[in-house]
């Protein structure tokens, strides 16, 4: 009876994680190779097609109501108040610098469901981003928007940038929870949160387990104090303490550990993929490989339906920043996102599961079972079911038209491009556009399709396709990346004439680069469906009608798996060799 239920638990973590996995690494303005901030964001969903999300600038009219859709279904949830002037957002930037990206981590069953709440976690960012000219007014937008409209979604962690600063905001919605008043019953609204600026020169990251422990409790938040390093909701300890949720001092209340407890999956799927990153930069990171792998210790077992106390926490966890010990750029942001746990003892290319090719893709569900007994796939930071993944890039030193570059991709970012959007830009490249097909509705020219293709041909066999397209891949951005300084030139000198004609020279740039590459990847499929059909590699012969062709098969290991299993069943009988 104890394996099944454990079956069941895992099972059960493995679907919540599933529906909204996504990976976010936060890198400070000390902590990069040129000072600009950073934040990371993969939104790996099996149903979220990957397009480019674009809110031009507006006024709107006194009395104005906007429309409230779910991000994730586009269920209409309600309207509310629109404010007089909203800022051009493109996917989750602004004209401004500000960017936001987020991981769910669901948190407490007993918090997933709040009564009459109307603002979903997507809802908070887009409109966040719409309304904010620094990361601090962020925070506080979407503090405001739960307080007054409801939080409608589950756990969540935001990494939200500014071209100073990188924030993580951790909250949770309140639930079905009933607060007595002196005349009435009535359901509490909003949700409970934290929100920590992350030291210059360190870096973060956050990938679908809450992170955020003890913090500095603010009975007031000093909105106007430029100093302020942490912003909470009031009743963030208080909320948890009257719902039994946590008996302790005030001082030793972690925010984590009550509202999302990390557990096997929090930990195997979740956290390692920011230990993936960290041990990338720091010393000493194998302390943690234990944790990571799902073993998770604490000095007293907690009994079920009982209080927390910190006795009760787990005691072997990642810190929630470090100070790397050399200088993040935005390529190594790139190789971040298309990790897929190399060079570690889960690996998976080297499993049986890996296939004859080395493919470093596990086909969902992430947790199954034979004989009672529940395993497990691996979670990397690189999955195939990626609708998009992006890097906001702040810097400082530049007018905001010019300073904000919104690096984008389609699909599996190991087998994707990041194109530099630059966040003023008033449109979209038409192979990137929001309504050029959807998840079942097919375009010719959209780049989620055309990245689909490449990717899932290259799924097929791995390790001969994939440094095809890394080749052409890395062309592209360290081309991008090469001439950003000379387009930034290009764009100041235009800006000291005319900040509009600077806007519709990197508007320009970007619509181009972005279809170019999109119409790039098309030839790269053809050219890559020819070289690979049918288990052959070819290559042209010149001044000959037949290419040249190679049958490289299976592989010699691979043949001694299918020997081991079989025995003698496909011996060729009298052969010698």
């Amino acid at each position: 009876m104890k394996k099944i239920i454990l079956t069941l638990s895992i099972l059960t973590i493995g679907i919540n994680f599933q529906s909204n996995a996504c990976t976010n690494y936060l890198i400070t303005k000390g902590a990069s190779t040129d000072g600009s901030t950073m934040i990371s964001f993969a939104a790996d969903s099996h149903v979220l097609y990957g397009e480019l999300y674009h809110w031009p600038a507006a006024t709107w009219p006194e009395g104005a109501m906007l429309d409230i859709y779910e991000w994730d279904t586009g269920e209409l949830l309600g309207r509310i108040k629109q404010v007089r002037e909203t800022y051009n957002v493109v996917g989750t930037m602004n004209e401004y610098q500000v960017g936001i990206g987020e991981t769910t981590y669901t948190g407490r069953s007993e918090l997933r469901s709040q009564p009459g709440a109307i603002m979903d976690y997507g809802s908070l960012i887009f409109i966040a981003l719409q309304r904010s000219k620094t990361a601090r007014e962020a925070i506080r937008v979407i503090s405001e928007l739960m307080d007054e409209y409801g939080y409608y979604s589950t756990g969540e962690s935001f990494s939200i940038s500014d071209p100073n600063e990188v924030w993580i905001m951790e909250l949770i919605g309140k639930g079905g929870t009933i607060s007595l008043t002196k005349d009435s019953l009535m359901t509490e609204k909003g949700a409970v949160w934290v929100a920590l600026r992350i030291p210059d020169g360190y870096v973060c990251a956050h990938a679908n387990q809450a992170r955020i422990t003890t913090f500095d409790y603010q009975a007031v938040n000093n909105w106007e104090n430029p100093n302020a390093d942490v912003f909470n909701a009031p009743d963030v300890i208080s909320f948890a303490k009257r719902k039994g949720f946590y008996a302790g001092e005030d001082k030793d209340f972690s925010f984590s550990d009550v509202y999302a407890p990390v557990g096997f999956g929090g930990a195997r799927f979740c956290e390692i993929r920011v230990w993936t990153m960290f041990n990338q930069l720091t010393e000493g990171m194998d302390e943690y490989w234990e944790y990571v792998k799902g073993h998770i210790t604490h000095p007293k077992e907690h009994i079920k339906g009982s209080p927390l106390t910190p006795e009760n926490f787990a005691n072997n966890r990642m810190p929630l920043w470090i100070k790397p010990n050399k200088k993040v750029s935005v390529h190594d942001m790139m190789m971040f996102m298309r990790d897929h746990l190399e060079g570690t003892e889960l690996d998976m290319r080297n499993d049986i599961g890996a296939g004859p090719f080395g493919l470093p893709y596990r086909w969902r569900p992430l947790t199954w079972v034979v004989d009672s007994v529940a395993y497990c796939n691996e979670r990397a930071t690189a999955t195939q079911q990626t609708g998009f993944s992006f890097i906001v890039q702040s810097r400082s030193w530049l007018p905001d038209e010019i300073g904000g570059i919104y690096w984008f991709g389609v699909d599996d970012a190991a087998n994707s491009v990041y194109v530099p959007m630059y966040s003023s830009i008033t449109e979209i490249p038409e192979t990137y556009a929001t309504g050029n097909g959807a998840m079942m509705e097919w375009s010719d020219n959209s780049a989620f399709w055309i990245f689909n293709q490449v990717s899932n041909f290259a799924y097929t066999r791995y390790n001969l396709i994939h440094p095809e397209i890394e080749k052409v891949q890395s062309a592209f951005e360290n081309e991008f990346i090469y001439f950003t300084p000379a387009v930034d030139a290009g764009a100041m000198e235009l800006y000291k004439k005319d900040k509009d004609l600077a806007i519709a020279y990197l508007t320009n740039y970007s619509v181009n680069q972005g279809n170019s590459v999109v119409y790039e990847w098309k030839k790269l499929y053809q050219y890559l469906f020819m070289k690979f059909m049918d288990g052959n590699v070819k290559e042209a012969d010149p001044g000959k009608q037949n290419p040249k062709i190679k049958q490289p098969g299976y592989g010699e290991e691979w043949y001694r798996k299918i020997i081991k299993e079989t025995g003698d069943q496909f011996k060729v009988i009298g052969s010698a060799h």
